[in-house]
């Protein structure tokens, strides 16, 4: 019994190393309360990445364990999950690296985003692996509760104080339309274990089935509400612009990496059987909402002044270019998926890190802050190059091969509408990435002082962060091989 209780908790290592990571952040807090720039701060991120580090290692050795997937009551542990929280756990790590780096975050307050931050992450991971419908509340409601705090963290600051309302009373409205489903889905089936559920959904007569239809869209709301998905997008932008840079960033992977896993999950759990009525509503619903997401979100793109509001309507067109492979129902969609997830981590974090020491350096992030970097920072204009053009699906970088693979299995499926639709946005989005780069390179800078930000070590990270950006579009077989081992297990 003992034993079988130890195996039980192994399983949450993880999870456990998070925990223990954000006590001894604590601990450090606490004690060094008066000690803002000298030990507290060297051994705040000592502790932040030692924990990050393990963390990683962890999951990167349990990707070749249980090849079947490990079962709970409460998580499935399989390669996909797995894969989504490697994801998380580097995004959170490089976020914590700006949030140290940056000056829009006050010193005072960079241990609590720390803190704050691995919290997010640990209810991200929660809800990635969540295998009944409890675990996956209890994950949303983690990642989202701290993430409110986050949005607001320069208290001082009106934006980001509006912005920590705004993404509350959102998430407050979302979360509520989602539990009012769910306890629907809960009176039909009987259950919240997914594979009680599964084994319950092949037996629905007609009623029961008309009544899950909306149930399940309910449901979607608390998951379409993470990935800033239309319907559910109008708060990002003003949230992304409002909180710190730093914070932008983390929201930007972290909390959307976590919904589109649940939402894989969910999808290939319950509808990725034989064709019926629910299952034609939830993809008919998804095609639909994916469209208009990508459509929107590079639509809404094009007239931004703000770079930082421009990533943010750029980060929800690429939800719904992810959300594509998620209505294919396949293993090429979720392979598509993984890889487009891996990429899209080192395109966002080269922008935004390249944005964040631009807007510290002039007090903002408009468009004409950038003009002229190609003859002050050659090294970074052209990272920020090669990432605009990898975002914008320009071969040979890696979001060309990204966006490759969710046409393929767009394709595969005979989702031809969509591809279609898919294709256009392409066309669009390569209008706003490639405004940044006539910017830096054709028109003349404003000064000639140089960017204080772009010091050795802060260049020095961010060409290891644009390595990926180039390598995974050329040689992006070995993560292809690695992706499609991201198999979803179903108990």
């Amino acid at each position: 019994m003992l034993l079988n209780y130890l195996a039980s908790i192994a399983r949450f290592t993880p999870e456990i190393i998070l925990v223990v990571t954000m006590i001894g952040l604590l601990f450090v807090e606490s004690t060094y309360s008066n000690d803002v720039k000298g030990s507290k701060k060297g051994y705040l991120y000592a502790t932040a990445y030692l924990g990050l580090l393990f963390t990683l290692v962890k999951l990167v050795g349990s990707l070749g364990d249980a090849p079947g997937g490990i079962f709970t009551n409460a998580l499935t542990i399989d390669p996909f999950s797995t894969l989504a929280k490697i994801i998380m756990v580097i995004g959170t790590a490089a976020s914590i690296y700006l949030s140290r780096r940056s000056d829009d975050i006050y010193d005072q307050l960079k241990g609590e985003f720390a803190i704050i931050a691995i919290g997010v992450l640990i209810g991200g991971m929660l809800l990635a692996s969540a295998n009944n419908m409890l675990m996956l509340y209890i994950g949303i409601e983690t990642l989202s509760i701290l993430s409110y705090v986050l949005a607001s963290l320069k208290k001082n600051d009106d934006r980001s104080s509006e912005a920590g309302l705004k993404y509350s009373l959102y998430g407050g409205i979302s979360a509520g339309i989602m539990l009012f489903g769910l306890s629907h889905i809960f009176g039909v089936v009987g259950t919240i274990q997914f594979a009680g559920m599964i084994e319950k959904v092949q037996t629905l007569d007609t009623m029961q089935v008309a009544i899950l239809m909306p149930s399940f869209l309910m449901f979607f709301a608390g998951i379409g509400y993470k990935i800033a998905c239309v319907p559910f997008h109008m708060w990002a932008p003003d949230v992304y612009e409002g909180s710190p840079l730093p914070v932008t960033t983390f929201f930007s992977i972290v909390p959307k990496i976590a919904g589109i896993a649940v939402l894989v999950r969910v999808t290939m759990t319950f509808f990725g059987g034989d064709t019926n009525a629910l299952q034609m509503t939830w993809v008919g619903s998804l095609s639909v909402i994916a469209a208009l997401t990508m459509t929107v979100g590079n639509v809404s793109a094009i007239g931004q002044r703000s770079v930082k509001r421009m990533l943010a309507y750029s980060s929800i067109s690429h939800a719904g270019m992810m959300m594509m492979g998620v209505v294919c129902l396949s293993e090429i969609g979720v392979t598509g998926i993984i890889f487009y997830g891996i990429t899209y981590l080192f395109m966002t974090l080269v922008a935004f890190f390249i944005t964040s020491f631009i807007q510290d350096e002039y007090g903002n992030d408009h468009f004409e802050r950038f003009n002229g970097l190609i003859s002050k920072h050659p090294l970074m204009a052209i990272f920020m190059i090669m990432t605009m053009f990898s975002l914008a699906g320009i071969p040979p970088f890696s979001g060309f091969v990204a966006k490759f693979n969710i046409f393929n299995a767009l394709i595969d499926k005979d989702f031809y509408v969509l591809a279609i639709i898919a294709g256009m946005n392409s066309v669009v989005a390569i209008y706003y990435y490639l405004k940044i780069v006539r910017l830096m390179v054709f028109k003349t800078s404003e000064s000639e002082e140089k960017v204080s930000g772009f010091a050795f070590t802060n260049q020095l990270v961010i060409a290891v962060l644009t390595v990926p950006v180039l390598v995974l579009g050329i040689f992006w077989e070995n993560i292809i091989v690695v992706a499609n081992g991201a198999k979803i297990f179903i108990q």
